[in-house]
């Protein structure tokens, strides 16, 4: 190690010693994260100015940093699966109703769809009114590269239908499907999840002792996942941190400047869908700045870690502790709303795109035979879409793909695509919860008296209410 690795590590570790100070005098998580993200952006645009964004101390500080960063996402990939599992058996194991299950389903799902249907929209908009277009763009090596990635990955997407689609989700082995293994393994894994709750309901009546040891073990179950969700939630300030510092260090202001243009239209669409997510939650009947101030650790997260689906432990503990979600909405929502509606990055951004480059192959992007076709496209294309990184990529694929438009001009964006990702991704995560909170109002099910307390997140307690 150099000195200047060493005195970047000195100065992170300090930040990290002051994160660590403040959970012991019990500031506030909501404190403690927004605390982290303001402290990771400048101390990220010091090691920018100080060094460069390509310097290979700025490289090597970032090594260090992911250690932090990524290794706190991995973290929380560990307890998505045991999570998800045990939380959506026991809702059922509590609900003993089949048509019940069967509402929660359809009225989360069509919200997810819905609004990213009305994402699209916005993102075609912002494209018309920014006057973005792919034609004349020049691409560098990197981008010539990822439109070569693209255009290599064309055949997959291509290849997706949806009966093909609705194939993916039944889990033919869910012991492969626990481990990740396909895009749609998290929807897989919920279908399993289904199955083992009705399984142990269907023998309640017959068999009562045997349904109430099993009720019992999943109860247990739960409380240690729980647990462990607790444990890695505290670290959520450390990893908040450590990734904006790496993000804001590396960034490249020329290559945003050069695609200013598409940055601000992007970034005004997710701000302009926010807006529609904040409706949403006031038509419920909440108030709309406490909800924004309550979802708001879970939304810095999930811009600093680009992982809709990582986010799934923290969206959970989120609508449950802070929004009064019950868990079994809480679980399905964050479950299928990190594969199936992604507002970001299956909404707004292959739209965008779209728009973009279909005036390079002379076709016009206004006309009802093109804005129709795509918002259809853009509905079904956003069901199955991976939530981590990449998922943006492959949602692009299959809607350029099926509106017959070059996909290699997408690799005009790598650029600024971590960026504009950051957003995106923030965007994904609140469209689940806003699903998972309409989904809950509309039943009657939010426990408001949650909702309107300002308690936060107890990351202390032995237990916390999710």
């Amino acid at each position: 190690m150099n000195l200047p690795l060493l005195l970047n590590l000195a100065v992170a570790l300090a930040v990290c010693a002051l994160l660590y100070r403040m959970q012991a005098s019990h500031a506030s998580f909501t404190r403690r994260v927004f605390t982290a993200l303001g402290l990771g952006v400048v101390l990220g645009a010091a090691f920018q100015a100080i060094y460069g964004a390509a310097s290979p101390v700025i490289v090597a500080t970032g090594a260090w940093l992911d250690v932090v960063g990524q290794g706190y996402v991995k973290l929380l990939q560990m307890i998505i699966i045991p999570l998800i599992m045990v939380s959506i058996v026991q809702a059922i194991l509590k609900l003993r109703n089949a048509s019940s299950l069967g509402t929660i389903s359809t009225l989360t799902i069509g919200t997810l769809i819905l609004t990213t249907i009305v994402a699209a929209s916005i993102g075609i908009l912002m494209a018309k009114l920014f006057g973005l277009s792919a034609v004349g763009l020049t691409a560098s090596a990197a981008e010539v590269a990822r439109g070569e990635y693209m255009q290599g990955n064309l055949a997959a997407a291509r290849d997706i239908s949806l009966p093909g689609m609705i194939l993916s989700f039944i889990p033919a082995n869910p012991f492969l499907d626990m481990t990740g293994a396909r895009k749609t393994s998290t929807i897989a894994v919920v279908v399993f999840s289904i199955f083992i709750g009705i399984s142990a309901t269907g023998i309640a009546g017959k068999k009562p002792e045997v349904f109430n040891a099993f009720s019992q073990f999943v109860h247990v179950a739960h409380v240690i996942v729980m647990r462990m969700v607790t444990l890695v939630l505290r670290l959520t300030p450390f990893g908040v941190f450590a990734l904006m510092t790496k993000m804001v260090a590396g960034s490249s202001l020329q290559n945003i400047l050069d695609l200013l243009g598409f940055v601000v239209a992007s970034y005004c669409a997710l701000a302009l869908m926010f807006g529609v997510h904040l409706l949403m939650a006031g038509a419920s009947g909440l108030n709309p700045w406490r909800y924004l101030r309550k979802i708001f650790p879970v939304l810095a997260f999930a811009f600093t870690s680009r992982t809709s689906a990582g986010s799934i432990p923290m969206s959970v503990a989120t609508q449950t502790a802070r929004l009064g979600t019950p868990a079994g909405i809480a679980n399905f929502a964050a479950s299928f709303g990190a594969t199936i509606g992604q507002n970001g990055c299956a909404g707004i951004y292959p739209a965008m795109l779209a728009v973009m480059i279909a005036p390079t192959v002379g076709i016009d992007p206004m006309s009802a035979g093109f804005l129709l076709p795509l918002l259809a496209i853009v509905a079904f294309g956003s069901i199955g879409v991976a939530g981590v990184g990449g998922g943006a990529t492959f949602a692009a694929l299959i809607v350029l793909s099926a509106m017959d438009l070059p996909v290699a001009l997408a690799g005009l964006l790598i650029s600024v695509e971590p960026l504009i990702d950051m957003g995106r991704t923030a965007l994904n995560v609140s469209g689940s919860i806003t699903a998972g909170v309409v989904t809950s109002r509309a039943l009657g099910q939010t426990d408001m008296r949650v909702f309107d307390s300002d308690a936060d997140i107890n990351l202390d307690s032995e237990e916390q209410a999710v």
